[in-house]
C-alpha cells in the first residue's frame, strides 16, 4: 500500500496529508507569468515543478484540474510599450508566444489558461462585492483599495506580524486610508490601457487578477495554490485576505505550496538584477529534458543555485535515461527465462522493488524529487550493471514498468518510450544480421572492418555496446 500524500502548507507551517475537497479531484491553482519580457530559467522551475506533481499525483489516481492565469495587463507591460513606442498588445503577443512555446519544450501541460484581459467583468463585480461587504473602498481617484484592518487574520501566511512590515504601493499613500492598504483597481492615467468600471476608467490591480480568476475556475474553496517563494508577500498574502474576505468562510485554500527560487550566487534570478538566462538559450545549450531534470534534482521548497556543472549532469542523466529506454525496447523481444526466475534474478527483482517503494515514499513526503532521482539513478545502475546482458524476462518486464513509472513524473521519454514506430521493426533485424556479420570478423582478427561496421552504425544513430565478443545496442535520438 502506497503512503498518504504529505505536502508542506505554508500557512500551518507544517505537512499536511493531501485530502481533496472533492473526493478523487485535485484542484490547483498556480500563479503564472507576467508577459512582458522572455521567459527564463528561473520561471522555468515553477512550472516543471508544479506539472511533475501534477503528474504524481495522476500517477497515485487522482484527476487533477491544474489552472494557471496569464497576466497580460500589469505596470510592467505598460511601461515597455512606452519605452518601446508600442502597443501593450502586441508586447503581450510577442511573450506569450514565448512562453506557451518554453512550456510545450519543457513537455508541461496547463488544464486552463485564462487571460487578465478576457476576466475584466468578473474583476469588477468581486471587487463591487468586497466594496459592498466593507472591506474596500473608493478613492477619490478613482481607484479601488482593500482596507487590510478590516481583516483580522492578515500577515499569518507571510509570518509578518507586525503592521510596520506591511507597507506596499508607497507611491499611493495620499489617497489610501493605511499606508497596508492595496489596490484592486487602478485609476487610468494618460496613455494607459483602461476598461470602464463604476468607479471610473482603469484597470485591475495584481492581485485581485488571481483571487477572481481561480475561483472561477476552481471554486470558492479548492486544494492547493502554488507558485514560488517570492509570492508569498505581498501577493499570495493579499489574495487569501481579499477571498476570504469575498466568500466569507476560512480556509480559502487547503493547501499553500510554495516553491524555492533559482539562484546565481547568493542572489534570485530575475530581471532586475539583470543576471538572468533565457529559456530559449538554455534550450540551445543544454536541450529542454536535461533542464527538466535539473529543475527537479533539488527539493522542491529549497533554493536551485545554477551552475554550469549541474546542467551538463542533467545532461548525462538524461543521456542515461534515454539509453535505458532504447536498450530496454530491445530486450523486451530478446528476454528469456518466461517460467523461470533463478535465485540471482529474485535478488535483482527485490532490488527493483524496494527502488520503486522508495520513489513512492519521497515523492509522498512532501514531493522530493532529490531522493526520487536517487532512486532512478539507483535503477539506471542495475540495469545496465545485472540486467543489460542478463535479460531474464522477469526482470526486463519489471525494469520497463518501473521505467514508465518514473517517467509518468519526470517526463522527458514520454517519446522514447513509445511503441515500436512503424519500420523500426525491420532497421532492428537489419542491426542484428550486422552484429552477427561483426561478431565473425571479430573472432577472425578484421577488427578494421567491425571498427567501420561499428562507426558507420554510430553515423545513423545505432550505438554498439561491447562485452567480450557479446554486443548489445540501442538507438540513440537525435
Amino acid at each position: 500500500m502506497l503512503p498518504a500524500i504529505k505536502i508542506y502548507d505554508t500557512l500551518s507551517r507544517d505537512l499536511k496529508e493531501l485530502q481533496p475537497i472533492e473526493p478523487g479531484i485535485v484542484k490547483m491553482y498556480v500563479c503564472g507569468p507576467t508577459v512582458y519580457d522572455y521567459t527564463h530559467i528561473g520561471h522555468g522551475k515553477t512550472y516543471v515543478v508544479y506539472d511533475a506533481f501534477k503528474r504524481y499525483l495522476s500517477l497515485r489516481g487522482y484527476h487533477v484540474v491544474h489552472v494557471m492565469n496569464i497576466t497580460d495587463i500589469d505596470d510592467k507591460i505598460i511601461k515597455r510599450s512606452q519605452d518601446e513606442g508600442r502597443d501593450w498588445s502586441e508586447i503581450v503577443d510577442e511573450y506569450t508566444r514565448d512562453y506557451l512555446s518554453a512550456l510545450e519544450k519543457l513537455n508541461v501541460t496547463i488544464d486552463h489558461h485564462p487571460r487578465v484581459s478576457e476576466h475584466i467583468n468578473e474583476i469588477i463585480g468581486f471587487i463591487q462585492g468586497l466594496i459592498d461587504k466593507g472591506y474596500a473602498y473608493i478613492a477619490p481617484s478613482g481607484s479601488v483599495y482593500f482596507n487590510v484592518d478590516k481583516y483580522d487574520d492578515y500577515g499569518r501566511l507571510s509570518g509578518r506580524v507586525s503592521k510596520e512590515t506591511w507597507g506596499q504601493e508607497q507611491e499611493f499613500l495620499s489617497e489610501k486610508q493605511n499606508p497596508y492598504d492595496f489596490a484592486l483597481w487602478k485609476a487610468a492615467k494618460p496613455g494607459e490601457p483602461y476598461w470602464e468600471s463604476p468607479w471610473g476608467r482603469g484597470r485591475p490591480g495584481w492581485h485581485i487578477e488571481c483571487s477572481v480568476m481561480s475561483s472561477r475556475y476552481l471554486g470558492s474553496r479548492f486544494d492547493i495554490h502554488g507558485g514560488g517563494t517570492d509570492l508569498i508577500f505581498p501577493h499570495h498574502e493579499n489574495e487569501r485576505a481579499q477571498s476570504e474576505a469575498f466568500f466569507g468562510s476560512r480556509p480559502w485554500v487547503s493547501i499553500w505550496m510554495h516553491s524555492g527560487l533559482v539562484m546565481v550566487g547568493k542572489d534570485k534570478m530575475s530581471k532586475s538584477l539583470k543576471n538572468i538566462i533565457p529559456l530559449k538559450e538554455a534550450f540551445d545549450k543544454w536541450g529542454p529534458m536535461p533542464l527538466r531534470l535539473w529543475y527537479l534534482s533539488t527539493h522542491y521548497r529549497k533554493p536551485l543555485y545554477f551552475s554550469e556543472e549541474a546542467l551538463e549532469n542533467s545532461v548525462k542523466l538524461y543521456e542515461r535515461l534515454t539509453t535505458a529506454a532504447q536498450l530496454l525496447r530491445r530486450l523486451a523481444h530478446e528476454s528469456t527465462g518466461l517460467h523461470y526466475a533463478r535465485e540471482e534474478d529474485l535478488k535483482v527483482f527485490n532490488q527493483l522493488v524496494s527502488l520503486h517503494t522508495r520513489f513512492h515514499n519521497a515523492l509522498s513526503d512532501d514531493f522530493n524529487t532529490a531522493e526520487a532521482l536517487a532512486a532512478v539513478n539507483e535503477y539506471l545502475t542495475i540495469l545496465f550493471r545485472d540486467i543489460q546482458y542478463n535479460p531474464r524476462h522477469l526482470l526486463v518486464s519489471t525494469s520497463i514498468k518501473l521505467l514508465r513509472e518514473f517517467n509518468t513524473v519526470l517526463g522527458v521519454l514520454d517519446r522514447e518510450l513509445e511503441g515500436v514506430e512503424e519500420g523500426e521493426a525491420l532497421l532492428d533485424s537489419m542491426v542484428e544480421i550486422l552484429i552477427n556479420v561483426r561478431k565473425e570478423l571479430r573472432k577472425r582478427g578484421i577488427y578494421d572492418l567491425s571498427d567501420t561496421i561499428r562507426s558507420d552504425l554510430s553515423k545513423i544513430g545505432i550505438q554498439l555496446m561491447d562485452k567480450g565478443l557479446e554486443t548489445t545496442w540501442v538507438r540513440v535520438r537525435k
